[in-house]
């Protein structure tokens, strides 16, 4: 049973670290280096990361300034970012790279939410599909545009190792995850009435959560 338990955490982690990644690469207004993390430049003949070529700064909250320690890799660092389409255009003024990020429309505010809604359900696929146990798997997504806060509960029906699953990300900089599991062999007919108020604390905090 400790085995069943390991694996499925294994397991979750996973699809949360996947759904992570996912996260850091929504384009919002604010800045973030993120959004770098996939770009590679091809350097003497080697696909090499852009972070291991440049230092990366976030002087403001809307700007990115990108500075090569290799002055004669600008141009091609330049063109990677395009081709990376990251939905920013790099300026390039001979020594540094500026990203500038713009202000988010009302537009984009709804776009951001349909991915994060998208990425959500992706996971829980993932999540459906490895764990094999589970009799249902069920989701509610919180947004909270003001605090800039989006999650995604989990609820896993069934003889399983964890039947609470959650996230929280602001989809830039902060991520936060939980699980809740219990030391022994997992009987749904048992755990269900504590479940039940375990339940009401974590929708409670992740109704009133608040980044620093």
């Amino acid at each position: 049973m400790e085995a069943n338990k390991e694996i499925t955490k294994e397991k979750m982690q996973k699809s949360f670290d996947s759904m992570l990644h996912q996260y850091s690469k929504i384009r919002t207004g604010r800045a973030s280096a993120s959004i770098l993390d996939d770009i590679k430049i091809n350097y003497y003949g080697q696909p090499t990361p852009i972070k291991q070529l440049c230092n990366i700064s976030i002087p403001e909250a809307r700007m990115i300034v990108v500075q090569p320690w290799d002055k004669t890799t600008l141009a091609d660092i330049e063109k990677a970012i395009l081709a990376a389409n990251i939905g920013i255009t790099p300026e390039n003024d001979g020594n540094v790279i500026r990203l500038p990020f713009q202000p988010l429309t009302e537009e984009k505010r709804r776009d951001i939410v349909k991915s994060i809604k998208k990425i959500s359900e992706d996971t829980r696929a993932f999540v459906y599909k490895h764990s094999v146990k589970a009799d249902a798997i069920t989701q509610q997504v919180f947004e909270n545009d003001e605090a800039k806060v989006y999650g995604v509960l989990y609820e896993i029906k069934g003889n399983v190792a964890s039947s609470l699953q959650f996230t929280l990300t602001d989809s830039t900089t902060h991520y936060f995850r939980g699980a809740v599991y219990f030391n022994n062999r997992p009987n749904n007919d048992s755990i269900a009435p504590v479940l039940s108020y375990i339940r009401e604390d974590v929708v409670r905090m992740m109704e009133t959560m608040q980044w620093k």
